[in-house]
């Protein structure tokens, strides 16, 4: 049913959701649904896998998107399409967790890369390339030092857009809980960058 799950290029439909009948006919177990399905959401697995778990390798990275989507199709029959959650937010919720998992085996690791690829037809000047690789730095020793658990909050919420509800279920915890994580993550964020002004 699931072949090997790598590295996706861009999907048509990214930001959007597989309809009804495709959800049902994948639960029952149908080839083309079931490719479907990991066609649509697959791009947005890697993403956070790939910032959770950056500088663990590509192989680390695939496994943890491959145990993802083994585990969806695993449990998709119980998912319930008229329930709170969007299937792309579970799906998310399966990848964080498995994420949180590898991360709490294993030493943290330098989240790298967080910025998307520059536009090569922009002609940034080279002090305001320097500049952004500096605030890059910044930003990846303050993730590094974050826990798994904040880690995981934080990317949730400003690289997927999951609402504080959705991510209190994707990481079983509380609504204050994720309030103070984000907090913490984002303190910690801003503390690295007021070091890089304060040096410039």
């Amino acid at each position: 049913m699931l072949g090997a799950v790598r590295s996706p290029g861009r999907s048509p439909c990214e930001h959007g959701e597989i309809d009804d009948r495709t959800l049902r006919l994948a639960a029952a177990g149908d080839r083309d649904a079931s490719r479907a399905l990991v066609e649509t959401y697959q791009r947005r697995v890697f993403a956070l896998a790939s910032r959770m778990l950056a500088g663990r390798g590509r192989a680390t990275i695939e496994d943890a998107a491959q145990d993802t989507f083994l585990q969806v199709f695993r449990q998709l029959p119980g998912f319930r399409a008229a329930g709170p959650a969007k299937l792309s937010t579970w799906i998310l919720t399966i990848a964080a967790r498995r994420a949180v998992d590898e991360l709490r085996r294993r030493r943290p690791a330098l989240v790298a890369d967080l910025e998307p690829a520059p536009d090569p037809r922009s002609e940034a000047r080279g002090d305001d390339r320097a500049i952004r690789r500096e605030l890059i730095a910044a930003i990846e020793r303050a993730l590094r030092d974050l826990s798994p658990e904040l880690r995981a909050a934080f990317l949730l919420r400003e690289y997927h857009g999951l609402d504080y509800a959705e991510i209190a279920s994707a990481l079983a915890i509380d609504l204050g809980t994720v309030k103070s994580r984000l907090s913490r993550a984002r303190a910690a964020l801003r503390e690295r960058l007021a070091e890089v002004h304060d040096a410039g």
